[in-house]
């Protein structure tokens, strides 16, 4: 076969899982930065494809058809995504791993994340490329960044779950697979799957709302938004982190734990002795 078994899968990340809390947290760090960017380009490519689009459904079929492909590009890499990492609780419920390497991980790598995307953003916000359109860019930009930020802690804690157990099984998928085109597909597949939803996801918004962070800080990007409608107020610093980056990433958190959890009982977990 050309794929691996769900069980074999699981016993595979397993292993996997174990490594990645014994890198050096330098190592950490930098994947992460490279992870933070790899899926901050697919927040950009969506925007950019996106911003003179005006019906919504269209706007979420498009980006899911294109953002899917940044999760392939991570696995394929070996960078070290925040979001695909919740998964290493496969390796401490198997008593591979501790929870304090696993915490470790989660930290230093969400860092990276952090660091990655925040290079992407302020790139592309202060150098030109948001006044694609006459500025339009930079609007649709910055409106993304506010529907994000002013959503309610629920919604976006639980947007955030449904969108990690999708993102999860796409690692999983991915690494159920032998080649490299099954590996994208198998990741491709579920993340489309919560692009087109609408569900949160803690890394891929760190790029979306700063974007609209750093764009508010340009005059002719701010006087265009303004002018367009776009709540300006709303973007700040505290409501991007208390309206979503506190509980997408607990939301994620969850939505990650909950598959790890799901996989070890399903396929790893061992009879209790009588």
């Amino acid at each position: 076969m050309n794929l691996f078994t769900a069980a074999e899968t699981a016993a595979n990340y397993s292993a996997a899982g174990a490594g990645k809390t014994k890198l050096p947290i330098s190592k950490m760090l930098v994947l992460g930065i490279l992870a933070g960017f790899l899926i901050g380009i697919p927040a950009c490519v969506t925007n950019m494809a996106t911003y003179g689009v005006a019906n919504n459904s269209m706007v979420r079929m498009i980006s899911g058809l294109l953002f899917a492909f940044g999760l392939g590009t991570v696995v394929l890499s070996g960078a070290e995504l925040f979001t695909g990492n919740t998964l290493i609780t496969i390796s401490v419920l198997d008593k591979k791993a501790t929870v304090a390497g696993m915490l470790k991980n989660w930290l230093f790598v969400y860092i990276g994340n952090f660091l990655g995307s925040m290079l992407v953003a302020v790139i592309c916000a202060r150098f030109n490329w948001l006044s694609a359109g006459d500025n339009a860019l930079a609007v649709a930009s910055m409106r993304v960044a506010t529907g994000k930020m002013t959503m309610e802690f629920q919604n976006a804690f639980f947007m955030g779950i449904l969108c990690n157990a999708l993102v999860t099984m796409g690692v999983l998928l991915s690494l159920s697979g032998k080649d490299g085109a099954s590996r994208i597909l198998g990741a491709w597949v579920p993340v489309m799957f919560f692009v087109v939803c609408g569900f949160n996801h803690s890394i891929a918004d760190m790029t979306y709302c700063m974007l609209g962070l750093f764009a508010k800080g340009v005059p002719a990007y701010a006087e265009a938004a303004s002018a367009a409608g776009v709540a300006l107020e709303s973007l700040t610093w505290g409501n991007y982190i208390v309206g979503n980056l506190i509980p997408v990433t607990l939301g994620n958190i969850v939505g990650g734990a909950a598959i790890g959890f799901v996989m070890w009982f399903s396929y790893l977990r061992k009879p209790a002795s009588k």
